[in-house]
């Protein structure tokens, strides 16, 4: 009996032990699956740090164009009642500048009311930032001149501006009204002998 005994405890050994290792299978196999599942969870993690990122980035963007916009919108947002008041100012100066009989206490009055109220008025034009554009004697620029007429002097460059017909003026530095200008050029003698 002893042998059978000794057979059935080999055989619930082996029983044990293939029980164990089925045991210790499910368990690889579970360790295997979680570690799937470990890595499926960081890379899903991963992807959505990276989507949060992009989020933030172009949120900081939009309120950065956003802000841009409302300051561009205060600086020039009073563009087009500057240029009507563009007139205004111009009107003001051609009284001045056509003033016939300055000595007549009459018009000598009125000629100072006119030079106050054209003072007060570039005052107020410089408090909002409208600049005036008078380009006499510079070079010529196109991004801030109109050429009205070319006319040859020998006296100066070529390009230069002589005249100024009318002012221009900037807001904030850009343009509002050009200033329209006389551009000199060579003398037509020089550039025949220059051909």
């Amino acid at each position: 009996m002893n042998d059978h005994t000794e057979s059935q405890n080999q055989e619930e050994r082996l029983d044990e032990a293939a029980a164990a290792a089925e045991g210790a299978g499910d368990e690889q196999s579970a360790l295997r699956d979680a570690l799937q599942k470990l890595a499926q969870a960081e890379t899903l993690i991963m992807h959505q740090k990276d989507e949060v990122l992009r989020v933030q980035a172009e949120m900081q963007n939009l309120r950065r164009r956003t802000e841009q916009d409302v300051e561009k919108a205060h600086k020039f947002g009073q563009e087009k009642l500057s240029a009507e008041l563009l007139a205004v100012m111009d009107n003001l100066e051609r009284a001045l500048q056509v003033a016939v009989d300055r000595e007549n206490e009459s018009v000598k009055s009125l000629l100072t009311g006119v030079e106050l109220t054209l003072k007060s008025f570039a005052d107020c034009f410089r408090k909002f930032g409208i600049e005036q554009v008078d380009p006499l004697g510079e070079p010529f620029d196109p991004q801030v001149h109109q050429a009205m007429a070319m006319q040859e002097n020998p006296n100066v460059e070529p390009n230069t501006v002589t005249g100024v017909m009318q002012k221009g003026y900037t807001l904030h530095g850009r343009v509002l009204r050009p200033a329209m200008v006389m551009v000199s050029r060579a003398p037509a003698a020089s550039i025949d002998e220059k051909a």
